[in-house]
């Protein structure tokens, strides 16, 4: 029988790490349910010695587990001691007990991406919006609490103006989640840089949604024509509107020498018949590939290794150093 984690090693357990002897009956530990993070309990705690180990070092972290604890590998389960130059799957320890936010998907939560991409900015753990218009400011902080749940209420800001050479009064609303960060970074590609994003296709899970965006990009960086029913949105990231332009049938040639780019909306787009929804799950991956650098022989000259091994429901799989591992069948 196998046996898995040295008694000093530490397990990413709910509520922060804890060395392999204090894991207990009953603990809960993370683990990974296809791309993103779960709960499993521990149900059973064995322990064994040994004189050998291995230690994993990836491009992550590194930890001693047992030579023959399975370590899963894009072609499956491999041992650890065979794991070297393979690629394993981990996720960020450090982030493991953020608050998970639970996404309504309607009107709201399209009006508050869509205004994001206009006019948002996304940081490494906060999202925010600055405008002048507290009209906006208030619709987009409604939008925001109403699809995640968190609290928003636009604050007044001072800004600097170039074009004005002084500080002009406007409006602020602002979050503090790197799951929600994390979450529109994805949506937009990875990079949610105005002039780098991309079309957030979460947006075309139906149409309830894809109005919300429409009108939360249009409040952003468009504005309502005068002499005909529709809206004309403005960007210099001309990939984003060729995709958006497709999805609603219209027209549309970049701009020449760099300039801003104008999408014409009508108000009867969808009469043309070219939406069609896509289902994109609006929670982040959590997970990700590293390589193992390196896979070193630990002996214990002296005293022996005592190795901890569990049985866990209802998953069979938890994190050492954010990196998954199996338990005890």
């Amino acid at each position: 029988m196998s046996y898995g984690l040295p008694s000093k090693q530490t397990v990413n357990a709910v509520g922060g790490r804890l060395r392999a002897r204090d894991i207990a009956v009953g603990t809960r530990l993370w683990t990974l349910d296809g791309l993103r993070t779960a709960q499993t309990t521990v149900t059973h705690v064995m322990a064994a010695k040994a004189r050998t180990a291995v230690e994993v070092v990836t491009g992550h972290a590194a930890f001693v587990v047992a030579a023959d604890l399975p370590l899963i590998t894009p072609d499956g389960w491999v041992r650890a001691e065979d794991a070297a130059g393979r690629t394993v799957i981990r996720t960020h320890a450090r982030k493991l007990c953020r608050e998970r936010l639970t996404f309504r998907v309607g009107y709201a939560f399209g009006y508050f991406v869509g205004a994001t991409c206009a006019d948002g900015t996304v940081g490494r753990n906060y999202v925010s919006l600055v405008v002048n218009d507290e009209a906006f400011a208030s619709r987009y902080a409604r939008s925001l609490n109403e699809a995640t749940g968190l609290a928003a209420r636009p604050q007044p800001v001072t800004r600097p103006s170039g074009y004005l050479g002084r500080d002009i009064p406007g409006f602020r609303v602002r979050v503090v989640s790197s799951y929600l960060a994390d979450a529109l970074r994805q949506y937009a590609g990875g990079d949610a840089h105005h002039m780098r994003q991309a079309f957030p296709r979460v947006v075309l899970r139906d149409r309830a949604v894809f109005d919300g965006f429409l009108d939360g990009y249009a409040d952003g960086d468009g504005c309502r024509a005068k002499h005909w029913a529709g809206r004309t949105l403005v960007s210099a990231n001309v990939p984003f509107l060729v995709d958006l332009a497709a999805i609603i049938g219209a027209r549309f040639t970049p701009a020449r020498k760099g300039l801003a780019s104008h999408l014409t909306v009508v108000d009867r787009w969808a009469a043309r018949g070219t939406f069609r929804p896509e289902h994109h799950d609006a929670d982040p991956v959590e997970s990700s590939w590293v390589t193992v650098e390196a896979v070193r022989l630990r002996t214990a000259p002296g005293k022996p290794f005592t190795l901890y091994r569990y049985r866990l429901r209802p998953h069979s799989t938890f994190l050492v150093n954010g990196h998954l591992v199996r338990a005890a069948e």
